[in-house]
Order: structure tokens, then sequence, then C-alpha cells
């Protein structure tokens, strides 16, 4: 380790402050040699995981911590800053403890603070630091009150024995270099170890002013205000280990003194290991035996609703699928996950909020069927399992639950009641500056004329993805206006360095997370002011990393609506004794639906009523189940871009000679794959099957394969083509026909749908139809 670690830095999660981004940080700290650095954003964790990782990556030791707002003794209205670092697991839940309790309990105009109450009772762990004249004990420096200096250090350093630090900067701020002096002199009096740090807010000086446009965003103040309290100086970059040294020659043991804190800090954030809560199970069945006996005896259920039971083909082909299912997902570990899941849908149902029918490739699990998590057979419409859950590649479960719109909280709420509100919480998401947003914003900091950022910021294209850098690419027009005005240049340059950065925190739209424990024990929480929108400091990426399992409730107003219709139908049933209409079970052969459908008249049906939607239909005519599959997978720009679509409805009205796939490269085998699509391979499911089919694949390496093709990397094709002609080989193919049909199952992988999803959507989209 060298000779010095930065200990005060606030990266771009800090919000209120802080340009630092946590990719570019790690690189920047490695360039200069040193071994460890940490984060202290202002009371939260939000940036934690990804610095963790992005730390690891880089061959960085990450120190994790934050800086809190302590409440005045004296003043309850008042607070001073203190920063705190992890030393070990026991540090790491209690600061979790103490930025959870600072929103939840502790915040006051929207700023979240700590009792000394609260840091007494989490202290043990922790590594403290006085934050300089911003702490307590420095304003009393500052203030010339020596005497209630010396007070306030003994206090902090009976709070954190052996682990109090006092924190000495020279970043060119008025007061730090009287604050140094009586902080030298205090700490050699009281037997206090002093520290130096640069509190940091960006990497380089010269992002000083893009740093303070930032805080004025935040503060809506304009870079001139004479108003305006300027707390930050361009000293604040990350200094090199030299820099430091030659600042700090006259007390070289408070750089000492940075590397001997790294050391003591020694906690690492354990990722990726998922811990799911225990799912109740009557006495003398374990988990697992729980979940086959329900796994069968909805299977049994299932079968006799579709008129199966007693043909013992299609029974032993169904069991057989379902005993493949629950060995993999009892292997993997997830018989809790599909339980939980399970018991919220049932509740959901018992209580007459409208669930759909599934959503993404969960509607590929059997298993899924038989609990009535979904409403689709997978057999019938050759949808897979491993395209959901692939034993070769172990990840979390996902299941997209649709829900009544107005009820979806209900469900929410069951969930928070069985396992308790403390385990249960929503997930955070991150705002922010977009393009067009950023521009605005800093012209209005800059004091530049509306007119002016009106007009810059609509010349940037309105479409999702759009970045600054791709703006000026495609614009001839922007690039003409940015070399004729130069106030126009001068936003545009300093828009570039704050595109992109963390401006605001959010909900995430379906998110949940349930613990096996409380939620503190693996994040800390979020809420507004009024206590409410719980939510999980960890965005969903992070929140699954630190061992979290998420489940998602979205709400879709689809489903509310055809509630509503069956509602109506049903009351008027009622009054001439017909039995009540039972939307799961209408027939996917309706002759006057697929009438509707083919008039292209679907305004109002479920994911077809857009008006190049109805185009669509009106050159394709559906005429059963399988075509509205195939709509919704087809209504896409990669498809329609392709060339695909115009093949699909030319093969199907008989103008192009269907074949499986290309005229020139087809195998009979791909046949039953590519019947249903007429020879073209739409969907991700296909690939995985022709590469079973004829490459000899596991369905699990057949995922492998697909997601390889979706990342197109020519070393990876490379390898993979080698592997599949072999493969194919082995099956008995000829090795060039099989490398052809690998070209052009790869052309086509990166256009192909899920299945299970478009199924799962067509279904509800036939619903809507048969009821308008």
């Amino acid at each position: 380790m060298t000779d010095f670690v930065h200990l005060r830095l606030h990266s771009e999660y800090s919000l209120v402050d802080g340009l630092v981004r946590v990719g570019p940080l790690v690189k920047r700290v490695a360039e200069l040699g040193m071994g460890a650095v940490a984060l202290t954003d202002l009371c939260n964790f939000y940036g934690l995981v990804k610095f963790s990782k992005a730390a690891f990556a880089a061959g960085i030791k990450p120190i994790f911590g934050a800086d809190l707002l302590v409440v005045d003794r004296e003043d309850q209205d008042e607070t001073s800053a203190l920063s705190l670092l992890v030393m070990d697991g026991t540090g790491y839940r209690n600061l979790t403890e103490l930025i959870s309790l600072a929103y939840t309990q502790g915040q006051r105009l929207g700023i979240p603070r700590v009792t000394r109450a609260w840091l007494d009772a989490h202290a043990e762990g922790l590594i403290a630091l006085s934050a300089g004249a911003a702490g307590d004990v420095g304003r009393a420096l500052v203030g010339g009150r020596r005497q209630q200096a010396a007070e306030r250090l003994e206090e902090w350093m009976a709070r954190y024995p052996g682990r109090f630090y006092l924190e000495v900067h020279r970043a060119g701020r008025e007061g730090d270099e009287d604050h140094l002096h009586g902080a030298v002199e205090l700490a050699a009096e009281a037997g206090c170890p002093v520290v130096a740090s640069n509190d940091v807010r960006f990497l380089t000086a010269d992002e000083f002013e893009a740093h303070e446009a930032r805080v004025c965003i935040g503060e809506g103040r304009t870079l001139d205000d004479k108003r305006r309290v300027r707390r930050y100086r361009p000293q604040q970059y990350l200094r090199s280990p030299a820099e430091m040294a030659e600042l700090f020659s006259d007390l070289p043991e408070a750089l000492e003194n940075t590397v001997a804190i790294a050391q003591r800090c020694n906690f690492l954030i354990d990722l990726g290991k998922p811990c799911l809560p225990d799912y109740p199970v009557p006495d003398g069945l374990t988990m697992d035996g729980f979940f086959r006996q329900l796994s069968l005896e909805g299977l049994d259920r299932r079968l006799a609703k579709l008129g199966l039971a007693g043909d013992s083909d299609a029974e032993a082909r169904y069991r057989q699928r379902l005993e493949h299912e629950l060995d993999t997902i009892i292997q993997m570990g997830f018989p809790g996950y599909f339980l939980i899941v399970m018991d919220f849908i049932r509740w959901a149902k018992e209580q007459g909020i409208p669930v759909g029918p599934g959503r993404g490739s969960g509607a590929g699990s059997l298993v899924a069927y038989a609990l009535e998590i979904t409403d689709l057979d997978p057999l019938a419409y050759d949808l897979l399992f491993e395209r959901f859950l692939n034993p070769d590649r172990v990840s979390m479960p996902d299941f997209d639950v649709d829900f009544c719109m107005e009820r979806r909280d209900e469900v929410i709420d069951y969930v928070a009641r069985k396992y308790g509100r403390e385990a249960v919480s929503q997930i955070i998401t991150f705002g922010t500056m977009a393009a067009k947003a950023v521009v605005r914003d800093v012209a209005r900091v800059q004091g530049k004329s509306y007119g002016l950022a009106d007009k810059l910021s609509k010349m940037i294209p309105f479409e999702v993805g759009m970045t600054l850098e791709k703006a000026l690419e495609q614009e001839e027009s922007l690039r003409d206006f940015l070399a004729e005005d130069g106030e126009a240049q001068e936003i545009w340059d300093m828009a570039e360095q704050l595109e992109g950065v963390t401006r605001n925190v959010g909900k995430h739209a379906g998110g949940v997370v349930i613990a096996p424990s409380r939620i503190t024990d693996f994040s800390p929480l979020y809420c507004d002011e009024d206590g409410g929108s719980l939510v999980t400091q960890y965005d969903k990426g992070d929140v699954e990393d630190a061992g979290l399992v998420k489940f998602d409730f979205l709400g879709l107003r689809t489903l509310t609506i055809i509630d509503w219709a069956v509602r109506i139908i049903n009351a008027e049933r009622e009054k001439t004794g017909e039995a009540p209409l039972d939307i799961s079970t209408l027939p996917l052969d309706d002759r006057a639906t697929f009438d509707l459908l083919k008039s292209a008249e679907t305004t109002a049906v479920f994911q077809l009523e857009s008006r190049g939607m109805k185009e669509l239909i009106a050159r394709l005519r559906p005429d059963c189940f399988e075509d509205i599959i195939a709509l919704v997978a087809l209504f896409r720009p990669g498809p329609l871009q392709s060339g695909m679509v115009d093949n699909f409805i030319n093969r199907k009205h008989g103008r192009e000679a269907i074949a499986y796939p290309d005229p020139h490269y087809q195998h009979e085998r791909l046949k039953p794959i590519l019947e249903p699509t007429y020879g073209i391979i739409l969907y991700q499911e296909q690939v995985m099957q022709i590469a079973q089919a004829l490459a000899g694949y596991t369905l699990g390496g057949a995922d492998l394969l697909r997601r390889a093709m979706g990342k197109k990397k020519p070393e990876e094709m490379a390898k993979q083509r080698a592997v599949f002609a072999d493969g194919a080989a082995r099956q008995g193919v000829d090795a060039e026909l099989a490398t052809h049909i690998f070209d052009l199952v790869e052309k086509f992988a990166g256009y192909g749908f899920n299945k299970s999803h478009s199924a799962a959507y067509a279904l509800v989209s036939y619903q809507t139809a048969w009821l308008k």
C-alpha cells in the first residue's frame, strides 16, 4: 500500500454534491499507485455494491463508509458532520442501521440526521473521523471555543475508544489552516491521532466548474448568484500521494494514519449468494417434498381441466417434463422461491384480484403452470423451461407477475403482513441527467436565456437512449449551430461533463424484495420525509448481488378492464340464469374473434391497437392463436427492418415457398420446430431447439449458445460454430450444411423474441379481442 489513502470521498451518489463516477474512480486510484480508497457518500450506500465490484476488478481494496449529519446536543435544528468507516461485519451492520434510522426516523425538512443515542447504540466495528471544520469539534475550534472543543473530543474518544481520529484538510477553504493548527494542538493534549484527507468531490481539478454547476442544479441557483454559499474549492480533487505528501510535509503522521486506518478496515461485502425467506411447510415434510407434492397435485388438476386425464401418452409426456423441471429446481435450491410466488398469486386470486396468465420466460415452466403461477400450457406451444431456468448457468429465477393496476398494492401488503414489514421492501431507482434535460439545466445555472436552452434542447432527437454524442453525430444542424453560437457551445461543453450523472432517487415500478430476516441485515433503507415510499438503497441489480431475492409485482391496466367487462357480462348472465363466464377457459379457436382480428379493427385490443400493428394485422390476417403469438414477436424494429416480416407474411399466404429455414440449406429435423412460423426463425426458443435437434446440445447448453449469439462476439462465435459443426457430425448431419444453418440461425438470433412472453401476452390479446 502507498504512503497515503483517500478516506473521504463523495461520488455522484451523494446527490447534493460529488461528481465522481465509480468506474473512473478505481481506474484513477490504480493509475496513481494507491492500493485502497474509501467511499463515504452522504448518508447512503447507493453506490456501495458497484464500488465493491469495480474496486476488486481493478485490484483496489474498497473501504466502505458514509458521512452522517449528527443532531446538535444544544440546538436540535443544527447538525454537524461525522464520517464513519466500516472495519468489519459488525460495523457494516451498524452503519447500515444508522443510515436506515436517519431516513426512517431522523429526517427533518427532507434531510436525514442521526442522534448521539443512535451512535452510542451502533458504535462497534466503526472508525470515526471528525470531518474537519464541518464536525462539532472543528466548529468549536474555528469559533475560538477551545474548552468546548476539548470536551467534545473527549466525548467522541469515549464513544469510539482507539477508533476516533481528528481529521485535517488543506483544500483551500476558509478556516482549513486555522482548524488544522488548533486540531493538531488539541490532539497532542488529548492523545488523539490526526488524519489527513482531501474531502474529494471530483477526480481532476478541471471538473470543478462542472461540479459547481451540479451543486447549483440541485439547489436551484445560478453559478453567479451572489447569495450562494460557495462550499467547495478547485483543490478538492483526487490528489496523488506525492501531492498529499508535499501538502502535509509538516505533518507526516497525518498521512501515515490514512494507511493505518485502511489496514484496520477489512470488511468485504458478500455478493452473489441468494438468501430466500423460509416458506412455512407442514410438519413432517421437507421444503423439497412439499414442493414436489404440490406440483404433482397441481398437474393432476391441470390435466383434468385440459381433458387429458386418462390419456396415458399425454400424461407420460407431461409427467416426464414435470419431473425434469422439479429435479432441476430442487437441485438449484429454488423450491422456496416458487412456493412464495405461488402463495401470493393464490391469495390474490382468492381475493378476486385479477392476475395475468404469465409474463416473460416464466411462462415456459410446467411447474409454474401446475402451481397456477401461470395460466398457459407450455407444452401446447413448445415453450422451454431452460429459457427460464438454466441448470448450466446458475442465476435466480425471476417471475414477473401482472396484477390488476388498482389492487396490486393489496398483494404487496399481504406479503408484508405474511413475512413481516421489516423483511419486505420495494426497490430504489436512480434518475440521471439525460441529454435533453441536462442541456436545459446547465443553461439555467449558467444564466443563459430560456430561448437558447429551448432551441438547443429541441435539436436533440427525442428517442430512447439518446446521448449528446449521438445527437452530435446525427444532426448536422446541431453541429452548425454550436459552431456559430459561442454561448450554445459553452452549455454543450458543460452538459457533456454532467450527462448521465445520478441526480435523484425513485421507486422501481414493481420490484419487491423479501428478506429471510430484517431488510437492514442486507441493505440500508431510504424513505421520503413522511416515511412513505420505503425502498432498499441498492437498486435492482445490486440488491440481488447483496443476497436479496427480487419479486416483480407489476400493475397492468388491461387486467382491470377485463375484470370490469367480465363483471358486467356475468351480471347480465345471472339475470338469464346462464353460467358465469370464466375468462381463463375461453376456446382459442373462436371464429368471430379471428374475423374481428382479420378486419384489423383492433382498437382496445391489448398489444394490437397501434396504427403500425393494425397495418401488420391487415397484411398477415391471423387465423390461429400461433399467429397472434407471432404478431407480438414480429412487431419490433429488428424483424420489421430485416425483411423477416415480409418473408413471414408471404410464406403464410403462399406467395413464397416454405423452407426449413432456407431453400438452399434445410433439414427435415427442423420442420417440426419451424412449422408454426412457416420456416422463419422467429423465437429464441427455436434457436435453442435447432441446436438441440441438429447438433445434440442440451437445452441448457443451447440457452448459453443463444446468449452468445445475442452478444455477437466474433471469437466466441468461431468457437461455438466449431462446437455446433462437431455436434452435428456426431448426429449424422453434414458438417457443411450444419455450418450454413448455424450462420442463418446466428443472423436471426439477434432478432429472436422470447416466445414464452409472446404467448402469455397473446393470450391477454385474445381475451380482449374475444370480449370486444
